[in-house]
C-alpha cells in the first residue's frame, strides 16, 4: 500500500514537471495559458454564473490538454523520424486539427457566455 501511495505521489510530480515544461517551452501553450487568464479575469468582471464557470474552466482545461497532447505527438513524431516524411506530416496535421476543432468550440462557448453580457 505504501509503495502504491509513493508511486502516485511520484506520478503527480511528473505531471507537474510536464505542466511546467509545457508552459515554459511551448509557444502555443503560452498563448492558450494567457487566453485562459484573460477569460478568467473576464469571468470575474462579468460575474458569470456557477454553471458558466464550470463550462469555462472545463473548456480552458480541454483546450490546454489537447494542445499538450498535440505537442507530445509532434515531439514523438520528430524523435522517431526527424526528417520530413509525408506520413509523419499526416499524423502531425491530424493532431493539429484536433486542437483547431477544440479551439473553435472554445470560441463558440466564449461567445455564448460573453456576447449577451457585452451586448
Amino acid at each position: 500500500m505504501i509503495k502504491f501511495i509513493v508511486g502516485r505521489i511520484r506520478s503527480i510530480g511528473y505531471a507537474f514537471k510536464g505542466v511546467w515544461l509545457l508552459i515554459t517551452t511551448e509557444a502555443s501553450i503560452k498563448v492558450q495559458f494567457v487566453i485562459g487568464i484573460v477569460m478568467t479575469i473576464a469571468g470575474f468582471y462579468f460575474q458569470i454564473s456557477t454553471t458558466e464557470w464550470c463550462i469555462q474552466i472545463g473548456t480552458i482545461a480541454l483546450i490546454m490538454s489537447v494542445e499538450g497532447l498535440n505537442t507530445a505527438i509532434e515531439e514523438m513524431a520528430d524523435f522517431i523520424h526527424p526528417d520530413h516524411h509525408h506520413r509523419i506530416g499526416f499524423i502531425k496535421d491530424i493532431a493539429a486539427g484536433a486542437v483547431f476543432i477544440t479551439a473553435i468550440a472554445a470560441v463558440a462557448i466564449g461567445l455564448i457566455i460573453y456576447l449577451p453580457k457585452i451586448l
